[in-house]
């Protein structure tokens, strides 16, 4: 039978650090903001007294926008895309459209300014002052007119 001897344990006790530096000045401290103390019983029967320290909380996390900051700029751009390609699209319309309006003016004033002067020189009446010859019975000899 082997007998087990239990290991020994080893005990450290902390030695406090002496460090020679002047005494920081006193700074009065508000009463509210003293930290109470408190004493916990560990299982073995000891007591620990301290000062009791709230946990720390984590810095709340900046919460996240529900849409991605890039979709929104593709977004924007192909509102913008369709914006401009609408644009021109009406500005070729419109040069279109007034291409042929000039057209359908220039075609209208061709055909009353033609009618105009079919009107002066086909019409019975001449304003204009000249000799009216009536030309009843001619007689061509030899390329020669006798009236």
């Amino acid at each position: 039978m082997t007998t087990e001897h239990p290991t020994a344990v080893e005990v450290h006790h902390p030695h406090p650090i002496t460090v020679h530096s002047p005494a920081a000045p006193f700074v009065a401290v508000q009463p509210s903001s003293v930290p109470t103390v408190t004493s916990v019983v560990l299982p073995d029967g000891r007591v620990v007294t301290g000062y009791a320290i709230e946990p720390t909380r984590p810095e709340p996390v900046a919460a996240k926008p529900a849409v991605s900051p890039t979709a929104v700029n593709v977004a924007l751009g192909g509102v913008g895309f369709l914006a401009v390609c609408s644009g021109l699209l009406l500005l070729t319309t419109f040069i279109t459209v007034l291409t042929a309006l000039i057209t359908q003016l220039i075609t209208l004033a061709t055909v009353i300014f033609g009618g105009w002067i079919a009107l002066q020189v086909f019409s019975a009446n001449s304003t204009m002052g000249g000799t009216t010859v009536h030309i009843r019975k001619a007689v061509f000899k030899r390329n020669h007119f006798h009236g």
